[in-house]
């Protein structure tokens, strides 16, 4: 059977890291970086430039769907470095009608104000970090700003881009289900659009992980983040805004289209230190790629070589199968089956889709697509791992 999807559909981004922070957060194992000496942004605009037209070549032809500027802490660039690499973007492909850029931000007061440069050098939306509704979360989360601060970057930013969204971390220690409505009441009634809303974990190699392991954190057992996220699944349903992917909610038309890129396994170049991308490179296939993730190291090789590549991998039929797994079953709408298929040369195991869906797990909707239900998302990484086996 033929496949209903075209190469392309899912769009086109570009990624955009910036990987220095005022200080790191200690559940963050995002590659962020603090320096005390300023940064040569002026270099760094060289080398991303350089690193735009390497994968540019790659990919040719392409019309750019989405940019997004992620990190680290973006808003730290002044707007003219912004300007510049969305200017580079737009010299090396086609840029679409009426493109998704977006810019992620801390909202402190001072980089608040610098959101009208952003929207001058073209930034159309912004994601702010926001994280917590308290001051004394906020603290032990290691954020810089307070929550008054956070109201009025929020208010800000709502004045000034045509799009906003932000993010809250919840299931963190000592959180009730009833600290989380109450503060899920306020996000709701302040968030125009988009909420991102993410489950506290302890990760490799973090502050989070040594206090952890150390008995000094606490964290919310089955039942109760179970309840956390059943509390979180309610409120946004009943105020408009429910999850189109695990953690991300909005209204609908107002869902991130860049990362929507990532879930319907587009295409999309990744540029700066630590940066992925996945390009369907021609007379090779769709390939995988990642940068160095260091940024003065970075610098150095992509001044010597024109890229800061480190991972240029073909991926195999299966790998691109457990990938279109991975990522389109966190969406709400699923996967096709028959794209499955195209990709991984391989039709999904009929039997194990049944028993997904004998289970409540798993269903089908009337396109044909296959989609995790309500239960089944709570325990999205069992069903993902049976499908993939």
């Amino acid at each position: 059977m033929a496949s209903r999807f075209r190469e392309g559909e899912a769009g086109f981004g570009v990624y955009v890291h910036w990987p220095f922070c005022l200080s790191k957060c200690p559940y963050c194992d995002f590659n962020s970086h603090v320096r005390a000496a300023p940064v040569d942004e002026e270099r760094f605009v060289a080398a991303f430039k350089a690193e735009i037209a390497h994968r540019a070549a790659l990919s040719p032809g392409r019309t750019v769907s989405s940019i997004f500027f992620g990190g680290g802490t973006p808003s730290l660039m002044k707007p003219s470095t912004v300007g510049a690499i969305l200017e580079a973007i737009g010299k090396a492909w086609k840029m679409g009608p009426n493109p998704e850029i977006t810019l992620e931000a801390n909202p402190t007061s001072v980089e608040a104000e610098r959101f009208r440069g952003y929207r001058a050098a073209g930034i159309n939306r912004v994601s702010l970090g926001v994280q917590a509704m308290n001051d004394r979360d906020l603290k032990a989360l290691g954020r810089l700003h307070t929550v008054e601060e956070a109201f009025k970057a929020v208010d800000i930013a709502t004045s000034t881009f045509e799009r906003a969204s932000f993010d809250l971390i919840y299931a963190r220690p000592g959180q009730s289900p009833a600290d989380w409505q109450a503060e899920l009441t306020e996000a709701l009634r302040r968030a125009p659009e988009h909420l991102s809303l993410y489950q506290l974990t302890i990760e490799p190699d973090t502050m989070f992980e040594r206090l952890y392991q150390a008995g000094r954190l606490q964290m919310p057992d089955h039942e109760v983040s179970r309840a956390l996220w059943d509390v979180t699944q309610e409120m946004t349903d009943k105020a408009g805004m429910p999850a189109y992917e695990v953690s991300n909610h909005a209204r609908p038309g107002a869902e991130s289209r860049h990362n929507l890129v990532y879930w319907r396994y587009g295409e999309y170049a990744g540029v700066g230190p630590g940066a992925h991308g996945r390009l369907v490179v021609n007379g090779r296939g769709r390939v995988a790629h990642s940068t160095e993730k260091h940024p003065e190291m970075w610098l150095t090789v992509v001044e010597a070589d024109g890229h800061g590549l480190v991972e240029d991998e073909l991926l195999s039929p299966a790998e691109q199968g457990d990938e279109y797994l991975l990522m389109g079953l966190r969406l709400a709408e699923g996967i096709d089956p028959d794209r499955y298929l195209m990709l991984a040369d391989r039709r999904l195991d009929p039997e194990r889709v049944a028993s997904l869906i004998e289970d409540g797990m798993v269903e089908r909707t009337e396109e044909g697509r296959l989609r995790v239900t309500k239960d089944g998302f709570p325990v999205l990484d069992s069903v993902v791992a049976d499908l993939a086996a």
